[in-house]
């Protein structure tokens, strides 16, 4: 029985679920995603179901990204996730353009 992450499982996961899975702080498959809305190769800002994740790191890439399954993987070198719990509308989005120049 193997209890470990199974890469395939990730493609099976529904729009709405939303899971981190980081293998050896090199590759981060993240499912839920509605949009990207900004990256480089220092940090990613994710639109989740589950609210707005930040990633930082260095020399981050997206590795995939599938739109229609809400489906992202950065591989990277990874220094933190951070959950940005702002308010919804034009006030958050004001925070993120502040915090992501």
């Amino acid at each position: 029985m193997n209890q470990y992450y199974d890469p395939n499982s990730v493609q099976k996961q529904a729009v709405n679920e939303h899971d981190v899975i980081m293998r050896g702080r090199k590759l981060l498959d993240i499912t839920g995603v509605k949009q990207v809305e900004s990256f480089d190769n220092e940090e990613f800002l994710l639109e989740t179901v589950m609210g707005f994740l930040a990633i930082r790191g260095q020399n981050l890439q997206m590795k995939n990204l599938d739109v229609d399954k809400g489906i992202v993987s950065i591989k990277g070198k990874i220094y933190d996730l951070v959950y940005l719990d702002e308010p919804q509308g034009e006030k958050a989005k004001g925070f993120f353009s502040k915090l992501f120049r």
